[in-house]
């Protein structure tokens, strides 16, 4: 190819990458929905967009580093010490007895129905056990689950994605040896696979342990040594075995993660935003590669062995991890009915396949063409039926606003059950023993005490929070976690205003709206609460709020929280049950009604 279609190909592969994610956006749907038909079709429809002519023999060791890079930012979110309990028991069954029973029933059917050699069948059955939580998420997202089975599902997602690439990396190394006699050749693969990953990641953590935990490195430094650490070892690795570099990929970010005294600036935004478009770029090259030749025989069985995994494996699956577990069988059904191939599978078929259409194993040249079309069925399938099926299995969380206060002081306890009196699912979190007596004597949920830990840590969300208000007598404190809560809470954070603009050393450099009308700050929120006002709620009969009160939140008909800021104050219409503070002491309770 001339310079210049080199430089229109590549050019059009990152612009279709991007706007496939953009357009997503704009429609709410997840990117894959688009991705995968769109490089499709640019690679029908032009030569430009077809990464084997761009990029010859370098196009599979560039996809393999792209994935390393992709399972290195999942193992980096597997802080094990956050799987607990019965969460850690249905995900663990999910891991192991998931991967074994579809990598074995996906291999045996790919015999009869894609007509391959056991071999093949055997590698696009170990290709066919990884999720991903990139797929995963994004679909999660629109659904809204309990929050409990959000968590499962997150989970099996982040952790399936390694486990299916050291899967695969270690099977097709055993395909390759299983021409030669006995077992001691393909088990001697196995295990120099497996030495040679363990090794490299091992090395390549250490470096990286030792580069992040002893030199002061910003985010946008520190991402870029992980990623040139990771680069560098999954080359290393796969020069002198293949494929080899996802082993050590996954080991560097689970031991990143589990290290001890380490603070990983990787799944910030910059790192975030890295993953993203390799996803994307992944997705539109690997899709082009797809011609309409080699889908003609493959789309009916690659069908039916979609249907397959969709409708008996994945809730036979379901269904064994959760058995003797209180997991209620709606959940389980639903579990069953979520398990989207996703970036992993079609990048692990696509470096594969190719090695071994060369090393003449009959039927590979049918796997990316297989996966392509499981990729598309389960993505499609899941992503039109998920939201139906929750609702279905009422399965779902509540519409109504989830808000998290941080905070212990006396009226910030009393707002907390002036919330839950307006019909709210209220959770707090204290620092101080003193405050935490104080919320749990209340009888208000009291969030575990390494949540604000574990939300600004790496990769975390706030799991079913839809609010953060950040309501603590330390200004800087409010500010720092605005700062680090805003890229992680699903809604919107707010904090409270400081005794004045230049106060403190961080907070009034954050730039952020603050809660509550201009001279409501929280040392005013103290003093009028010492001197007896309360927080009560009431319903809103006349759209007006009583003289001598101040709005601070409105709990909208569907239970929707709307908090007063310094800018903007919502306008109170009937339905609404307004959050108030009184200019005197109230009655005790916090009934809602007229009289409050």
């Amino acid at each position: 190819m001339t310079s210049s279609q080199v430089l229109i190909g590549v050019g059009l592969i990152v612009s279709l990458a991007v706007g496939c994610q953009l357009l997503a956006h704009l429609l709410r749907v997840p990117a894959i929905l688009l991705l995968l038909p769109v490089g499709f079709v640019a690679g029908v429809l032009t030569d430009d967009v077809n990464p084997e002519k761009l990029l010859g023999d370098a196009f599979s060791p560039l996809v393999s580093l792209a994935v390393a890079v992709i399972l290195y930012d999942a193992g980096l979110g597997l802080d094990l010490h956050r799987l607990k309990g019965h969460t850690r028991a249905v995900v663990v069954r999910l891991i192991w007895l998931g991967a074994l029973i579809t990598f074995v029933s996906a291999a045996l059917l790919a015999v009869p129905i894609m007509n391959m050699s056991l071999s093949a069948a055997v590698m696009l059955g170990a290709i066919l056990v990884v999720s991903g939580p990139t797929v995963v998420g994004p679909l999660l997202k629109f659904v809204r689950p309990s929050e409990r089975l959000q968590r499962v599902l997150v989970w099996e997602g982040s952790l399936i994605d390694p486990v299916g690439g050291i899967l695969g990396a270690l099977v097709f190394h055993g395909v390759l040896a299983g021409g030669q006699p006995g077992l001691a050749a393909p088990l001697g693969a196995f295990g120099a696979s497996a030495a040679i990953g363990l090794i490299g990641g091992a090395v390549g953590a250490a470096v990286l342990w030792l580069l992040l935990r002893f030199l002061t490195l910003d985010e946008v430094l520190g991402t870029t040594t992980q990623f040139a650490a990771v680069v560098a070892v999954a080359a290393a690795c796969d020069a002198l075995r293949d494929d080899t570099g996802l082993i050590a990929a996954v080991v560097m970010g689970i031991a990143l993660a589990n290290l001890p005294g380490l603070d990983v600036p990787a799944r910030r935004p910059f790192f975030e935003t890295l993953v993203s478009l390799i996803i994307g770029l992944l997705f539109i090259a690997i899709s082009a590669t797809v011609t309409p030749q080699s889908l003609r025989h493959a789309v009916l069985p690659a069908l039916g062995l979609a249907g397959v995994l969709v409708l008996v494996v994945r809730p036979l699956v379901a269904l064994l991890s959760t058995v003797r577990t209180d997991v209620p069988y709606r959940e389980r059904w639903f579990i069953g009915w979520m398990a989207p191939r996703g970036i992993v599978a079609a990048a692990t078929a696509s470096t594969f396949s190719a090695a071994l259409v060369q090393a003449g194993i009959g039927g590979a040249e049918r796997i990316l063409p297989a996966t392509f079309i499981v990729i598309v069925a389960t993505v499609m399938l899941y992503g039109l039926t998920a939201v139906p099926a929750a609702r279905f299995l009422d399965v779902r969380r509540s519409a109504r606003s989830r808000p998290l206060l941080v905070g212990g002081d006396p009226w910030v306890v009393d707002l907390g059950g002036a919330l839950r009196s307006a019909g709210l699912d209220v959770l707090m979190w204290a620092g101080l023993d003193r405050q935490r007596r104080r919320i749990e004597d209340a009888g208000l949920e009291l969030a575990p005490g390494e949540l604000l830990a574990s939300a600004t840590g790496a990769g975390a969300e706030l799991e079913g929070i839809t609010d953060v208000l950040l309501l603590t007598d330390e200004d800087d404190f409010n500010a720092l976690a605005l700062m680090t809560l805003k890229e992680t809470a699903e809604g919107p954070v707010h904090r409270l205003e400081p005794p004045t603009r230049s106060h403190g050393v961080v907070a009034p450099y954050t730039g952020s709206e603050v809660l509550f009308a201009a001279g409501l700050n929280r040392p005013e929120l103290a003093r009028r609460y010492a001197a007896g006002a309360r927080i009560v709620t009431r319903a809103v009969v006349d759209g007006g709020v009583p003289a001598g009160h101040d709005l601070l939140f409105l709990v909208r008909p569907d239970g929707q929280l709307t908090a007063v800021t310094e800018s903007s104050a919502p306008t109170p219409t009937a339905g609404d049950v307004a959050v108030l503070l009184t200019p005197s002491a109230p009655p005790a309770s916090h009934g809602i009604g007229p009289g409050g």
